[in-house]
This record gives C-alpha cells, structure tokens and sequence, in this order.
C-alpha cells in the first residue's frame, strides 16, 4: 500500500502542475467572454424613480471552464447576487441562473452576437416582491466596458429596467454582509 502511495505521489510530482492552457481552458460557446473573466467591473447603476448605485461584479472562471460564475454586489452589500452561466446542450443556448440576497432568483437564456459584440437575455423571475416576472436585457461588449440596459414585465407591463456602463476595476471588491 505504502510503495503504491509513493509511486502516485512520485507521478503526480513528475507530471508537474497543468499548463496555464490546461488551467484556462472554457467551452467553446464561453470563449467570446473570456475578456471578462478574471477581473472585477464597477458600474454606475441608474433606474427611473431610483437613486445611482455602485455596481461591483467579479467574473471568475467556473466548473473546469464549463461555466462562468458572476458575483456581484451593490452598494457595499445592501444587495448582491451569483451567476452561474452555462452551455446548455439541449436548449443550444447560453443559460444561466442568478441567485439574490433579496430572496428571489432567475433564470433564463443568452445569445452572443459575435459581429456586433451585442449579448441578448431573457429571464424568468420567481419570488419577486415588486411583481417582476421577466426581464429582457441588452449588454454591448467592448474591449474596456460593457454596457447594459434591461426592461422588466411587471404587474402585467413592461417597464424600464436599469442601465450601466462597467468598467474594470481591478482594486474594487464585492460584497456580501
């Protein structure tokens, strides 16, 4: 059993830690926003009838570069969420859930233009207390920003959402209380 122990160990150490590539890989249908992983984005949050707020998101690689993990938290951790982000093979779509500090969550589906950078979302809301059931957002890529402006079904209409523009921010981080 010892001699056994030792020669895994011994492999193990003579096989060395994985290549930068081996470590970094993502699926395929992520690749278009590998920019944004490993780094941490401020935005200036607006919404009509609503004060601005610091946005603060953080994209990390996830799940051996199956997934990519979104944590975000607004104004120093008065609220804040987690995005797990994902291919999904039977619907042939980016999908994701997004879990809240506030008690609801979401779900839904994205697409990448890969021509005009444009990301496309649709989500379903459960448990909002404001009566929100979906939302619909448009986020541009850039190279230095992504801006993002979304629209919410609620109470049966369709009403402005918020808006920002996120930009890196590499000293900033998120919060949760």
């Amino acid at each position: 059993m010892q001699i056994k122990a030792f020669l895994f160990g011994a492999a193990f150490l003579l096989a060395g830690p994985l290549s930068a590539a081996e470590q970094l890989t993502l699926s395929a249908e992520l690749e278009p926003l590998r920019p944004y992983i490993g780094k941490t984005w401020r935005g200036q949050l607006s919404q009509p009838g609503q004060p601005e707020m610091i946005d603060i998101s953080r994209w990390e690689r996830a799940l051996n570069g199956t997934a990519i993990k979104i944590s975000h938290s607004v104004n120093q951790g008065e609220y804040g969420g987690e995005t797990i982000l994902f291919y999904d093979k039977k619907q042939q779509s980016l999908a994701y859930y997004y879990f809240t500090t506030a008690g609801f969550y979401t779900h839904g589906t994205m697409s990448i233009d890969n021509k005009t950078k444009l990301l496309t979302a649709e989500e379903t809301v459960e448990n909002n207390a404001k009566g929100i059931t979906k939302v619909r957002s448009i986020s541009k890529l850039s190279e230095n920003t992504l801006t993002t402006t979304s629209e919410y079904l609620q109470q049966g209409k369709w009403v402005a959402g918020h808006s920002a523009v996120y930009t890196e921010a590499p000293d900033a981080k998120v919060v949760f209380k």
